[in-house]
């Protein structure tokens, strides 16, 4: 029997021309980051499974790709370490133990796969890249808005104008919690509930609501209409409730500063699901798209839960899987073959070919030799099946002229040029 040659389920390989596609837009992303001042921060595919543990929520929990002890202790069954669910759990945990060499503000980027043992569909995988910031050891909205301005920038680097942004409080849910006299037993499970809005609708909230005692009057509200209004009213007999609204209130009039006015918005029902988020939270939408494409949050908590020191940090994500898939109409314009494909006439000519790829490469232009030893005919059509924009043709009239023929692959034209005017007539034809 055959071996199975496919890559598990839910991974994918990435040939040439999808590599090269894929580091071009990590590059995007990564110039954008930087430009906002941002500094590369990486941790280990793996962490100690305690480190993941009891961080993501009941659904999150049962998504982590758990590793098994090794050797004898494998008969066990149990597991010691795990592949990262996420980003930002590793580098909390990161932060936390190197804190003393970082500044007392610090801005991360990272861009990274992670691993869930998710069910695969369109635009989910079981091993995917994330892109995150986060702002450590600022309690000031401002760093939320440098983290939610950022991944807009990058969305807008790349192409993505068509996005908005759904802004929310884990403070004001919790405040709507107490304005509502939610039994506090019954919180969680509304929070999960009124989570899923976008793919139950408010027909379906409304259902699983309706049999939960404490949760009526939040629910008359809810489908009363012009709920985002109500509840700020409402809160306002929580201090944290009121806390949050004026949290939101503060980034909505932010984002005026850049942003335009449909590019964001105050969603009251966004809850966002991992249960570290203790402040802002944010999803960024595309009208292509029925998930969100970005996300994240303020997250101030976690650092007691890893390591028993208080930060305030925020940080957000990029869906870099589905962003792919909304720029999609632009991967056949991106090529990883050569700019240039250099023709062999004869052995006689391999020191002449040898010192022009050389030339070519040092002026950075993509250039790449014969290999196939073919006639020339053939050379050509490899020239063509590799990518090449042109192809460079030297046989003896032009070595005794110090002359090279250029071949325009697209054109299927052909010039002579003096070989001291190459790189820059190469670089004019190429738009370098």
């Amino acid at each position: 029997m055959s071996q199975n040659l496919l890559p598990p389920s839910g991974t994918r390989d990435f040939l040439p021309d999808e590599a090269s596609y894929r580091a071009r837009i990590f590059d995007i992303i990564k110039k954008c980051f930087e430009r906002h001042g941002f500094s590369p921060f990486d941790t280990p595919s793996f962490e100690r499974i305690e480190t993941l543990q009891g961080k993501y929520g009941e659904e999150g929990e049962k998504l982590i790709f758990k590793i098994l002890k090794r050797g004898e202790k494998a008969q066990s069954g149990e597991a010691d370490y795990a592949l990262r669910y996420d980003l930002t759990v590793p580098t909390m945990r990161a932060y936390a133990a190197n804190r003393h060499k970082l500044p007392g503000i610090f801005k991360r980027y990272q861009m990274a796969p992670v691993w869930r043992a998710d069910r695969p569909g369109k635009g989910r995988f079981r091993e995917f890249y994330q892109c995150d910031v986060d702002v450590f050891g600022s309690n000031s909205l401002l760093a939320d808005f440098e983290v939610i301005t950022t991944l807009s920038a990058a969305l807008n680097d790349l192409g993505l104008v068509d996005f908005c942004i759904k802004l929310n409080s884990r403070k004001l849910l919790k405040g709507m919690m107490e304005a509502y006299n939610i039994d506090k037993a019954q919180e969680k499970q509304i929070l999960i509930i009124i989570d899923k809005m976008d793919k139950i609708g408010i027909e379906g909230v409304q259902k699983e609501l309706e049999i939960i005692s404490s949760a009526q009057d939040l629910l008359k509200d809810l489908t009363s209409g012009d709920f985002a209004n109500r509840l700020k009213t409402h809160v306002q007999s929580s201090i944290i409730g009121v806390e949050g609204v004026k949290e939101i209130e503060e980034m909505l009039q932010n984002l005026t500063q850049i942003l335009a006015p449909d590019q964001f918005v105050f969603d009251p029902l966004m809850v966002r699901g991992l249960d570290y988020y203790t402040g802002i939270i944010f999803e960024i939408n595309s009208t292509r798209f029925s998930g969100s494409i970005a996300a994240g949050g303020r997250y101030d908590a976690l650092s007691e839960t890893l390591a028993n020191i208080k930060v305030p940090v925020c940080g957000g994500s990029l869906g870099l899987e589905r962003i792919l898939l909304l720029l999609e109409d632009q991967r056949a314009q991106y090529n990883a073959g050569p700019e240039v494909y250099i023709t062999l006439w004869d052995n006689n000519f391999k020191s002449d070919i040898l010192a022009l790829v050389k030339k070519l490469r040092e002026a950075d232009i993509r250039a790449e030799i014969d290999l196939t030893g073919d006639k020339l005919g053939q050379q050509l059509k490899m020239a063509d099946k590799r990518g090449a924009k042109i192809a460079l043709i030297m046989g003896p009239d032009e070595k005794n002229a110090q002359t090279i023929a250029i071949k325009d692959l697209q054109k299927m034209d052909q010039i002579i040029c003096p070989t001291q005017e190459l790189i820059s007539i190469l670089k004019e034809k190429l738009g370098h």
